[in-house]
């Protein structure tokens, strides 16, 4: 009988150990065949975009979690987990079973799985390859699994893919992120202290987060400490100093670096895939290094501008006034900050600074118009037609209805007029015109902007801030046009450079051309319509723009432009909404708005640079220049009248003389014909001067006596050619009030204007030609 019991219970011992060698052997050969390939680090990290300087400025990452190599973690970081997570860690094969014997007693005596026993291996197994359920059969695959690891993977491999997948609490996953999300640091910097905190939290990520419990992070921490100078990682000396230490927690939380600069990362990513035939989720996803034109003080001045709600229109509850600006380094064409809108960003979303299609208004003058005339050889101080004229089907009109018949280059840019402006295309060729505009970088429609309209911004498909920033640089360097561009390197997480910039360039202008240009664009800041850009202390050049809403019955402004630049920085910003309609356009002009907000970018941005000049001459130079002209051509005219008098004076004495001569020659008459040279009139009290007066020509009274041609006042005034109020003189080119002014060139007291050449009195008689609205 006991014989019988003792055999049935070998039996049943060996039943149970066939079945648990079964049960073993089958876990066995499982995860012998187990797919661990999922553990494969591929060192998933966030790319990285640096500015000019080559600093960090932003990160960008799809990912939860991104990777570091083992080589960068510090060691106190390293035996800080493994202090209070596995300190046999480089001991075990994967499986500390005196810690599973532990744990085995723990959870038989509490009736559940209380406590793990698991190994770092163990852990890396739950977390990357099985189920966080707490069975004995998800127990028994993570021992045969973490055997299998360990046998493929260094400790060092495992450790680092355990530090980069590990959750730390508050959305961090892996040390990386943990250490920027808690502290605001790279784990390089992590102290002791720090370190010890965040192994502290892998127990209970939630319960110890030292944002919301700070004294329980704080005791966790103390107690990672205590373990590290228990099993001999860190000595007495450090283990007090790190228990003394205050913790200083990231208020901010997460890394400050990631988000940064959104609409400069966002083109930055438009650029690469454009430009370079990257994807998104490459970019996203794939640790690159791209290096950039990107100058955060400049960035940071524009994004601050774009806080100021009160620099730009109120809008209304259905749609906020929206605007887009760019700055560019005209040397080389990187783009050095750049805001896309106003509000809320949205990721990728709208860019009104790159991707806007907005007629450009009088910002394309320059390009279409006078830049190309000042190549054909037309100057800064020639005149240009200024009256209501209709050019085949097209007839443009200046904003204010107002026509002087005529008026210089200079003043035409300066004040905005559009008709002059379209005289001028029309006079050098609309074909100049269009190849001008290319030579800028802006891609016209060869059919559709082949028309008149294009001087006054006209396109066919509207331009963004940086397609106008692009093409003024070329006035800032020379006449030399860059391409515009963002990104100059991108590395990839190998460390191989897969893209790299090579510049663009092409000659726009001649360097003469360019000169004269900035000279009339500067006029245009210092006394035109571009004055609320004007930034005291800098030279600056630029020009307004604005486009009238297309509705019928509507009168206001769908868009507004301001461009300039100083010698070392260009930019451009349009002011509109996204959708014009009857009740949603501008009331103010460009000079009230735009310039606005351009000064107030611009003079923040170069806050830090020196004020340089462009080195060009003043407008006053040509203003100047162009007054002797007129002069001088007053005086030959003045000369050849007087010439042309003289002949004729002495003509007419000679006719008498030989009338004279022939009635002594008649005795029979009694009465003869005395030789009156002075006596024969060539016009009235308003023409012509009698013919010698008791002063011969050149004495009081002579050729211009009074009344006569250069009267009082008038070119040759008292007896003398250039007298008391000489050509030029009260009223003079330009006088009072010149540039721009009231006497400006063609304005009252212009050339010709009162008691100048052809004043009052002069030829052609009161306010005949010459008179107080003459043409010049």
């Amino acid at each position: 009988m006991g014989w019988k019991r003792l055999h049935m219970n070998q039996v049943l011992v060996l039943s149970v150990s066939t079945a648990v060698l079964a049960f073993l052997s089958f876990f066995h050969v499982y995860s012998e065949g187990a797919d661990i390939s999922a553990l494969n680090d591929d060192m998933a990290q966030a790319t990285v975009i640096y500015d000019a300087s080559g600093e960090v400025a932003s990160k960008i990452s799809a990912l939860k979690n991104e990777g570091i190599k083992i080589e960068d973690v510090p060691d106190h970081v390293k035996n800080a987990v493994i202090a209070i997570e596995d300190h046999r860690f480089y001991e075990h094969d994967g499986v500390d079973l005196v810690g599973i014997s532990r744990a085995f007693v723990q959870n038989v005596k509490a009736g559940s799985i209380v406590e793990g026993g698991s190994t770092i291996t163990q852990q890396l197994t739950k977390n990357a390859l099985l189920s966080s359920e707490k069975t004995y059969k998800r127990k028994l695959e993570e021992f045969f699994m973490a055997r299998e690891i360990e046998k493929q993977y260094s400790k060092d491999e495992i450790m680092q893919m355990y530090l980069n997948r590990i959750y730390f609490g508050n959305g961090s996953w892996g040390i990386k992120r943990a250490a920027m999300g808690y502290f605001g640091k790279d784990v390089k910097d992590l102290s002791i202290s720090e370190a010890a905190m965040l192994a502290g939290l892998i127990k209970a990520p939630s319960a110890l987060d030292p944002n919301k419990n700070y004294e329980e992070a704080v005791e966790r921490r103390n107690i990672v400490l205590q373990m590290m100078k228990t099993h001999g990682f860190i000595k007495e000396e450090e283990y007090k100093e790190a228990v003394a230490e205050k913790i200083v927690l990231n208020e901010k939380g997460g890394d400050p670096l990631r988000g940064r600069y959104p609409y400069y990362v966002d083109h930055v990513i438009d650029e690469a895939i454009k430009k370079y035939g990257l994807t998104q989720e490459e970019i996203l996803t794939g640790g690159l290094q791209i290096y950039t034109e990107l100058d955060v003080t400049m960035q940071s001045a524009v994004e601050a501008t774009y806080a100021k709600d009160e620099l730009f229109p109120k809008g209304t509850e259905k749609q906020m006034v929206q605007s887009g600006a760019v700055l560019v380094d005209p040397k080389n064409g990187g783009i050095r900050a750049l805001v896309g809108g106003r509000g809320e960003h949205v990721f990728r979303g709208y860019n009104r600074a790159t991707q806007l299609k907005a007629q450009p208004g009088s910002t394309m003058k320059p390009l279409a118009v006078f830049a190309p005339a000042l190549e054909e050889g037309w100057g800064i101080t020639d005149m240009l037609k200024d009256e209501e004229t209709e050019f085949k089907d097209y007839k443009p009109q200046n904003y204010n209805d107002e026509y002087k018949g005529e008026v210089p280059m200079y003043e035409a840019l300066r004040d905005s007029l559009n008709v002059p402006a379209v005289w001028l295309l029309n006079e050098i060729g609309i074909v100049k015109g269009m190849e001008s505009v290319q030579n800028f970088g802006i891609n016209l429609d060869p059919k559709n902007d082949r028309n008149l309209g294009l001087a006054l911004g006209g396109l066919s498909t509207g331009v963004s801030p940086v397609t106008m920033a692009e093409a003024y640089s070329a006035f800032a360097n020379n006449g030399e046009h860059h391409e515009t561009h963002a990104i100059t390197k991108i590395v990839d997480k190998e460390g191989n450079t897969i893209v790299e910039y090579k510049g663009k360039k092409s000659k726009a202008v001649s360097k003469e051309t360019a000169q004269k240009m900035t000279t009339m664009l500067m006029g245009v800041v210092e006394d035109g319509t571009g004055k609320g850009a004007k930034i005291p202390g800098r030279e600056l050049a630029g020009k307004t723009g604005s486009t009238q809403v297309p509705i019928e019955g509507v009168k206001g402004t769908k868009d507004q432009w301001f461009v300039g630049y100083t010698p070392q920085l260009v930019g451009a910003v349009w002011v509109g909404y996204d959708k014009t309609d009857k009740e949603h356009y501008l009331t103010t002009t460009s000079s009230e708005g735009a310039a606005l907000v351009f000064k107030d970018f611009m003079s923040e941005a170069l806050k830090n640079t020196k004020a340089q000049s462009f080195n060009v001459p003043p407008l006053s130079k040509y203003i100047d220049e162009h007054k002797k002209e007129q002069r001088a051509k007053s005086v030959k005219e003045l000369e050849s009248r007087i010439k042309k008098e003289s002949e004729k004076l002495k003509k007419q004495w000679e006719e008498a003389k030989k009338k004279q001569k022939k009635n002594k020659e008649e005795p029979k008459k009694e009465e003869t014909t005395e030789p009156a040279p002075a006596s024969t009139n060539t016009g009235n009290s308003n023409g012509t001067s009698e013919s010698g007066n008791t002063n011969d020509t050149g004495s009081e009274g002579d050729t211009g006596g009074e009344g006569d041609t250069g009267g009082e006042g008038d070119t040759g005034g008292e007896g003398d050619t250039g007298g008391e109020g000489e050509t030029g003189g009260e009223g003079d080119t330009g006088g009072a009030g010149d540039t721009g002014g009231e006497g400006d060139t063609g304005g009252e007291g212009d050339t010709g204007g009162e008691g100048d050449t052809g004043g009052e009195g002069d030829t052609g008689g009161e306010g005949d030609t010459g008179g107080t609205k003459n043409e010049g």
